[in-house]
Order: structure tokens, then C-alpha cells, then sequence
């Protein structure tokens, strides 16, 4: 093969496709897999809205098939605004939103609009692919491997020592992998030490800004609150730049309709990006998601269908690895918060299965698929270290009955192993 750019020779493909590819062949083959690796939803179980669905077909039907403005149709850009102030009180006016096909264009050109080569990306481990953008963008990697005693996220300490000469920090509250939340006061910490750095620079420095991806702020379970730093801290506005879209609060992942909002002037670039990109959401796809999220009753009875079905399958996970630990199993989880994902613990590295010895905990990852046939992913997926025992398992493909028969089936498993 020639020899390609350094980025291309450099690049390291999705860890999570990786493993899909391998749980796909081991099902070619005729396996049962329990498959609650993606972060998906089965249509089948969470079906988009049907309002969503019946708008996205008038509008095709009605021949809306053209380009769309690069900014985004001005209904849905107001439907988002209208939003945003109806649940969290603040003002984005419609220069200030965005909206791209799905959160990663919008991730992609936050990165590309505010970090230069050498620039300093504070981000924490595990989380979802902030490593490979700051890869991308030849951007300084400054990593916070935050800990389960802190529900994996970062606080104002771990963040304070890092500030200077950042030019972003990456927060994802729900976040991806671990299926928790921010603090509200550490965000309020967090938020503070940004506008006082911020008021440290010289006016020809570049300023710090918080990417916030908060794609999943809808599903949160319980008292478990969401919480936006400009809701906590008004002047942070001025340096945030939110990631959200109806991938995940409306199961609609491959309909692809996401927006960023944010200062004016930043959200200008990341539109120029875009228009050399084209990455913008189908037009009739906009059209439908302005005309679903301007009928507050659907969207709050929707919400509240798939948060009960997706809070059922998470407390029954929990529960499972409840009773295993009581049983004496080195297993662990974090009680659901949010999101569509459960954060689970099998510390069986160094144990034994028959004469198979699990060194590490990639043969542990090896031993639940090829034994308990449950494909979950590793914590060195979301750029944790290779040995670090904690799982993301994603409920959004799952019944209740495929539930029951993989934890079952994982009990027997983990049972049989020996020290």
C-alpha cells in the first residue's frame, strides 16, 4: 500500500466498530449473541415518535427534497431556541444555533474552529471519542482518568491544575460511556475556573471554551437532575458550546438532526466548516423535527414512554450485579442515572476457567462473549487503560426476557470461574 497522509497512517479505526465486526462474524456463524455493545436502539422495541415519523413522510411527500439553507431551516432553528428557553430559561438567538446531521459534525468543527495544532484538549477517560478528535486536530491530549468514586466524572479539582494554555474543555453530561452526571455544584466550580482563566488572558490570547455535549439530557431516572452550566452560571454562555440533537431523546439515531449552540461568532465558523463539509440534515428531516418539537405534548409524553421502558431495563442490570456482588462476586455497578447505559464492573482478571487462565482483561472481555455470548464494551474502548475492569452495556436493543436469559446466562459464567 502507498504511503499516505500522517493523519490517514496514524488514524485508529472505532474500537467499538472493531468489536462489532467480530460479535457480527461469531453470529454469521450461527451464535446467540446478546448484542448491548451499540448505542442504539431497536426500532422494533423504541420506535421514533409517530408524529416524527408521519411529519418526516408529509414532507417528502410533499416533494421537500432540496438542499437545505446551511444553517438550518429558520423553523427548526427557532423550534430549538424555543426549546432551550421553555426547559433550561436561556436566550439563544437563532445566529447562535446551528444545526448539522447528528452531534458529530458538530463535535468535529467545534474542534476544527477553536484548536490549533499543539493546543491543549482537556478531556477525561473513558469517554467517547474525544481522543480520537483531539487526534484528528493535532491537538495536545491532556487526559483526566476520572475514577467510580466520583461516578466517572471529573471535578473542579482534577480540572484546576490543567486551565492554562487550554484552548478546550470536552464535558458530556449524561455522558458516554458511563451513563451518569455532572454534580451541580462541581459544574458551578467547573464553570468559574473557566471565567477565571478566561479573565487571566491577554486580549490577544485565545480564550477557553467548554464543549458540552449533552446529547442525552433527556433521560435521566429517579431525582437525577440534568444540569446546564448557563443555567448555573450565566456568564459561561460566552464560552459554551453546546452539542445536542433527537438521536437519543427521541430514539432517532439514524434520522440524523443535531444542533450546536453557542456564541455567535463561533457558531459563524463552525457554519463555514460545515458549508465546505455538507454535513447539514436533510431537509425534510429538519422540516418534521421543527413541527414535532413545537407540540410540547407529544414531545413530553414521548419522552416519558421511552425513559420508563429504558429506566426498567437499567435498574433490572443493576439489580442483577447487585445480587452477584452480595454472592461474593467480584462485580460492581453504578445505580442508573441517565442515558441508555449501565456501568458495570467484572474484575475477573486472573481467574480461571477450566485450564484457561484470563491474564488480562481483554481474555475477561473474550470469556463473557464466548461463554455468557454478552457482548459489552470495555472501558479501553472509551480510551481507558487496557486493564481497567469497568463496562458500558447499552439497553436501547434489548427486551426484557433477552435480558433475563443474558444475565442468567453471565451468573453461570461468572460462577464457574476460579482463583
Amino acid at each position: 500500500m502507498s504511503k499516505l497522509s500522517v493523519l490517514a497512517d496514524s488514524l485508529v479505526g472505532s474500537e467499538i466498530v472493531k468489536l462489532g465486526n467480530e460479535i457480527n462474524l461469531r453470529k454469521s456463524r450461527g451464535e446467540q449473541i446478546f448484542n448491548y455493545t451499540i448505542g442504539d436502539f431497536d426500532p422494533q422495541i423504541f420506535p421514533i415518535p409517530q408524529e416524527l415519523e408521519t411529519f418526516i413522510i408529509k414532507a417528502y411527500q410533499d416533494k421537500q427534497t432540496n438542499y437545505p439553507p446551511g444553517d438550518g431551516i429558520l423553523p427548526l432553528r427557532q423550534a430549538v431556541g424555543d426549546w432551550f428557553r421553555r426547559v433550561f430559561n436561556i436566550d439563544f438567538s437563532n445566529e447562535e444555533i446551528q444545526i448539522s446531521s447528528g452531534g458529530r459534525p458538530i463535535i468535529y468543527t467545534i474542534f476544527k474552529t477553536l484548536v490549533d495544532p499543539g493546543d491543549k484538549v482537556i478531556y477525561t477517560v473513558p469517554s467517547w471519542n474525544n481522543n480520537h478528535y483531539t487526534h484528528m486536530n493535532a491537538g495536545k491530549h491532556c487526559i483526566l482518568e476520572v475514577t467510580p468514586e466520583n461516578n466517572f466524572m471529573p471535578t473542579a479539582a482534577d480540572i484546576a491544575p490543567h486551565l492554562k494554555g487550554a484552548a478546550l474543555l470536552c464535558l458530556c453530561s449524561p455522558q458516554n460511556p458511563t451513563g451518569t452526571t455532572l454534580d451541580k455544584e462541581e459544574l458551578i466550580r467547573i464553570c468559574n475556573l473557566v471565567l477565571e482563566e478566561n479573565r487571566s488572558r491577554g486580549a490577544d490570547e485565545k480564550k477557553l471554551y467548554i464543549m458540552f455535549d449533552q446529547m442525552y439530557w433527556t433521560l435521566t431516572y429517579g431525582d437525577v437532575e440534568h444540569h446546564n452550566p448557563v443555567s448555573l452560571v450565566p456568564d459561561i454562555k460566552a464560552y459554551s458550546i453546546f452539542v445536542d440533537g433527537i438521536s437519543k431523546a427521541f430514539a432517532a439515531t439514524g434520522v440524523r438532526v443535531g444542533w450546536a449552540l453557542g456564541p455567535k461568532d463561533v457558531i459563524g465558523k463552525i457554519r463555514a466548516f460545515l458549508s465546505h463539509i455538507g454535513a447539514w440534515a436533510p431537509l425534510a428531516e429538519q422540516i418534521a423535527t421543527a413541527q414535532f418539537l413545537n407540540d410540547h405534548q407529544a414531545v413530553d409524553t414521548y419522552l416519558a414512554g421511552l425513559k420508563k421502558g429504558l429506566q426498567e431495563r437499567l435498574e433490572y442490570i443493576y439489580s442483577r450485579i447487585m445480587k452477584m456482588k452480595a454472592a461474593g462476586l467480584p462485580v460492581d455497578a453504578i445505580a442508573p442515572q441517565a442515558a441508555l447505559y449501565l456501568t458495570i464492573k467484572l474484575d475477573f482478571k486472573g481467574y480461571r476457567y477450566r485450564d484457561i487462565m484470563l491474564d488480562n482483561q481483554s481474555d475477561v472481555t473474550q470469556f463473557i462473549l464466548s461463554e455468557a455470548k454478552l457482548a459489552i464494551v470495555p472501558f479501553n474502548c472509551f480510551g481507558a487503560d487496557r486493564n481497567n475492569p469497568w463496562y458500558r452495556v447499552s439497553v436501547g436493543t434489548c427486551t426484557m426476557d433477552d435480558l433475563q436469559q443474558a444475565f442468567d446466562q453471565l451468573e453461570t459464567a461468572l460462577t464457574q470461574l476460579t482463583r
